[in-house]
């Protein structure tokens, strides 16, 4: 057995600019619930813990004080999982009803993503995972307007085509192997 920690990320943690605007746009847009709200225990900046998940209290926090000059995200990305091709495509046109603009719609390989910002202008990914393993990173046009047999169909041929392919159950066991050592 090996007594290399395993940590796994919890949760992740924003500074918000405008709270209303943030806890709109991840309750009504992004399906979160507020889980628990109050002030910083010692900065008295507002909190607000988010969920998709019962078995998790929080998987974001949401908390004020972000400087209004402040004109970048200390976050490359944020990246959420759904389930299918249909929840991605649900939530894509429920950002667009909100009036957010899709940035890039990506063939991964061994996943389908699109990205956009959120209010305080940081940078989203939604995600499926595909069944294929290709090397990354690896970025194709993704048309979710194709039907979710043909997205499988020409995914699956791109991802034939690398050198690199393999099954994502494959691309487990080994990464199974890797981390037990």
């Amino acid at each position: 057995m090996s007594s290399q920690p395993s940590p796994t990320i919890g949760h992740i943690g924003l500074n918000a600019r405008d709270m209303k605007k943030m806890e709109e746009f991840y309750t009504q847009v992004m399906g979160f619930t507020i889980t628990d709200q109050g002030p910083h225990p010692i900065t008295s900046c507002p909190m607000m813990f988010l969920s998709t998940n019962p078995e998790e209290h929080h998987e974001l926090v949401l908390i004020g004080g972000r400087p209004d000059d402040a004109n970048y995200s200390a976050a490359q990305q944020l990246s959420f999982l759904v389930q299918n091709l249909d929840e991605l495509r649900g939530m894509r046109d429920k950002l667009v009803a909100a009036g957010v603009n899709i940035d890039r719609y990506a063939i991964h390989g061994n996943a389908w993503s699109i990205y956009f910002h959120d209010p305080d202008h940081n940078y989203l990914e939604l995600y499926v995972h595909t069944p294929w393993y290709i090397p990354q990173p690896y970025g194709r046009e993704l048309d979710l307007d194709l039907s979710n047999q043909e997205i499988m169909r020409r995914t699956e041929a791109l991802c034939r085509e690398d050198p690199g392919f393999m099954m994502e159950t494959e691309r487990k066991v080994k990464a199974r192997e890797t981390m037990r050592n």
